[in-house]
């Protein structure tokens, strides 16, 4: 298997790659990170076999206070157009789903915060990277905005009660997530200290020492064999899901 090369965009400081980055590498990629805010995005996706665009406390369209957010969403698009493999967490799938037609606003339900667990749709059950995940995979959310709406080509992988938008999948190979998977317990616990006002969503005891290290043990069990599914997706040995059938109108 080659050496597949990822661009990583990491839109916030306080939520870097973590251990995602060293299963990716594990698995045989080579990381290119990228942080909008301080450092140059490339014009273009020459030269690199995948894409992961990391979560952030700013809103996906919020351009006015983070103009970066513009070429962010243009990466993602040209991602889509090149039908490159592409992975968005949290705020990175709410900037995908933006970018292809979707909607997101703040969530009417309140916020989802702490441990969690999603539920597999049917079409989950054959993709390349969510088929071999548990019927109901370990999560982590902390977030406040959701995907509304998903773009008209997008197919739901994941759901869950209060908000139905967990995971999907854009064209052949580009994912979305509405949780965390590359957190520690140490980033999570800083979250919880400068966004106090999210807290009172979060489960008594969520934010325990014991209790993040139990989560993210269950993170990594669930997570890390996904993300080396990534790696192989764009090293271009493992098969990206098949096209959609194109159904003629009726006459």
């Amino acid at each position: 298997m080659t050496t597949p090369r990822l661009l990583i965009i990491q839109p916030d400081q306080t939520d870097p790659i973590g251990p995602l980055g060293d299963w990716l590498i594990d698995a045989g990629a080579e990381l290119d990170i990228r942080l909008p805010s301080t450092s140059s995005l490339p014009d273009d996706l020459d030269g690199y076999q995948g894409l992961v665009c990391l979560g952030g406390g700013m809103s996906a369209d919020d351009d006015l206070a983070h103009p970066w957010l513009v070429p962010v969403r243009r990466l993602l698009d040209t991602a889509l157009l090149q039908t490159l493999p592409t992975l968005g967490i949290c705020l990175g799938a709410q900037l995908l789903a933006i970018a292809a037609g979707g909607q997101v606003e703040k969530g009417v339900h309140g916020p989802e915060v702490g441990a969690s667990l999603v539920a597999k749709k049917d079409a989950a059950w054959t993709d390349p990277l969510f088929a071999e995940l548990p019927l109901m995979p370990d999560v982590f959310h902390f977030h406040e905005d959701v995907i509304t709406r998903l773009p008209g080509n997008a197919v739901l992988l994941a759901s869950a009660p209060r908000y139905p938008n967990q995971a999907f999948r854009i064209g052949r190979c580009a994912y979305g997530v509405q949780f965390h998977i590359e957190t520690t317990a140490e980033v999570v616990q800083a979250w919880a200290k400068d966004v106090p006002d999210m807290m009172s969503a979060a489960k008594p005891g969520a934010f325990e020492a014991a209790t993040l290290a139990q989560a993210h043990a269950d993170l990594a069990e669930t997570w890390q064999p996904f993300a080396a599914r990534f790696v192989r997706l764009a090293a271009g040995a493992l098969q990206p899901a098949a096209a959609k059938p194109r159904h003629l109108p009726l006459t």
